[in-house]
């Protein structure tokens, strides 16, 4: 099976000059997976280039798919993707997919960036202080989630559960998503891509589906969003989103 023309031109816009190992390896493969990622699957729905590079770097991140990451990281700089939001969609996956998993990614984002000139630390992000992260997370907690959905989560958590709330609202919320860089719509997205990737996070997955249609990510988009990582994550992971998204 050749590799199509319309694969071809793809590929080279995001890996201009690029000749993969697969190509030489394992010959088949690198054609049927190109026409179908490359060809095939970009038919289908409206995702510009630069948001289907970084939801597929949320969900490489949380794939634990360095080697992909490394090569896509070059894509999306190559396309404009700015380093500012290259080192967001890393930061967001603390919460989601852990330090433990996100460090080599972290090492490798400075790694790729310092490579292309780009000077580190970046300007920073936050906007929140020790003293009104939790105020402040817990506000954009109910803004995206639904006010009585987060009350309802704090009346009915046990005391010795309590904290876990509480970290909720400061850490996750409040360190994280009150950031700049991104849009909320945007890491709204990103952790979508980030729980459906990471596999078994279907309550989560359903909370964040609701999530995304109260910042205006409506079922077309999310669907857009599945079909893109489909060729990354698999089947079965892609089915279990396309379940929660209908249940939604």
């Amino acid at each position: 099976m050749a590799i199509t023309e319309e694969a071809r031109r793809n590929h080279e816009e995001l890996f201009p000059g690029r000749v993969s190992p697969l190509q030489v390896t394992d010959p088949e493969l690198f054609n049927y997976f190109n026409n179908f990622a490359f060809d095939e699957v970009l038919r289908h729905g409206n995702l510009d280039t630069r948001t289907r590079l970084m939801v597929q770097l949320a969900s490489m991140i949380a794939s634990q798919a360095l080697s992909e990451y490394r090569v896509t990281l070059g894509a999306a700089l190559t396309v404009g993707v700015t380093p500012i939001e290259i080192k967001e969609i890393v930061y967001q996956a603390v919460p989601y997919v852990g330090m433990a998993k996100v460090l080599d990614f972290i090492r490798a984002t400075n790694e790729i960036l310092t490579e292309n000139g780009v000077e580190l630390p970046l300007p920073g992000q936050l906007t929140t202080t020790a003293e009104d992260r939790a105020e402040k997370g817990l506000a954009v907690q109910k803004a995206i989630i639904g006010a009585e959905v987060i009350e309802k989560m704090y009346a009915s958590a046990p005391d010795d559960e309590m904290h876990f709330q509480r970290y909720l609202s400061a850490n996750c919320f409040g360190d994280h998503v009150t950031r700049t860089g991104i849009t909320v719509p945007m890491r709204e997205l990103l952790t979508f891509s980030m729980l459906v990737s990471l596999g078994g996070c279907e309550p989560q997955v359903k909370g964040h589906v609701a999530a995304n249609m109260n910042v205006g990510n409506g079922r077309a988009i999310l669907l857009d969003v599945v079909t893109q990582l489909l060729p990354y994550i698999g089947y079965p992971r892609t089915l279990n989103a396309l379940r929660v998204i209908n249940e939604g």
